[in-house]
């Protein structure tokens, strides 16, 4: 099973091959802007070291946020170019689910995760994993002030798990912060298990909390 991932949802571009289940090829940078210039050359620089061409993959798997508008257009509007010129199929992968599948099993055992994302208006984009899920629930905009009550041990990952967790501290004991940024190598085997059919299906459609903070021009 042959994957080109790419991820662009928050602050970092990466790209990814995953042949049947190992690593051929990664790139990744870190940068709050530049998505859109940063994404097509990585893409194609991974496919280039795994010696593969697009119409050689079985899929092209791309995050689908919660994330900044940018970035998820620029990944998702790639993907879905490559997925269409190769006649491959699509995959989405949410940001909560990447980040899950970035951890080792053991951390997710047990108990509820949360993926925390910062809309950067004062607000978090939350994924709740219920114990034991291994699919997220739709995503839950809130201020830190109105957190959802949650079940403990509670883990906390995304870029914004570490205010999440200050705020959370006061009320839970059993609280964990893993703080960090979506790859594309775990979008990639988020996807092959789609692929495979051991998660149900998602599309490469963006997953927007919120509308884009964007005016209309007068």
């Amino acid at each position: 099973m042959k994957i080109l991932a790419i991820e662009g949802a928050l602050a970092r571009c990466s790209a990814a091959v995953l042949v049947d289940g190992a690593v051929a090829a990664s790139a990744m940078e870190d940068a709050a802007r530049g998505h859109p210039s940063l994404l097509p050359s990585m893409a194609q620089a991974v496919l280039a070291r795994a010696t593969l061409r697009a119409t050689a993959l079985d899929a092209v798997a791309v995050g689908v946020g919660p994330g900044g508008f940018t970035g998820l257009r620029a990944a998702i509007a790639l993907a879905e170019g490559i997925a269409r010129g190769a006649g491959l199929p699509l995959i989405g992968v949410t940001t909560g689910e990447a980040l899950a599948a970035a951890l080792p099993d053991s951390d997710l055992r047990g108990g509820e995760v949360w993926a925390a994302v910062d809309n950067r208006r004062g607000r978090v984009v939350l994924e709740c994993f219920p114990p034991g899920a291994e699919e997220p629930q739709p995503p839950l905009v809130a201020s830190l002030d109105d957190l959802p009550a949650a079940a403990t041990p509670l883990l906390i990952l995304g870029d914004a798990a570490a205010a999440v967790a200050e705020v959370l501290f006061a009320r839970r004991a059993a609280v964990t912060a893993r703080p960090g940024l979506p790859d594309a190598v775990a979008v990639a085997r988020v996807a092959a298990r789609r692929l495979a059919g051991t998660l149900p299906p998602r599309t490469g459609a963006p997953l927007y909390a919120e509308p884009p903070a964007v005016k209309t021009p007068a």
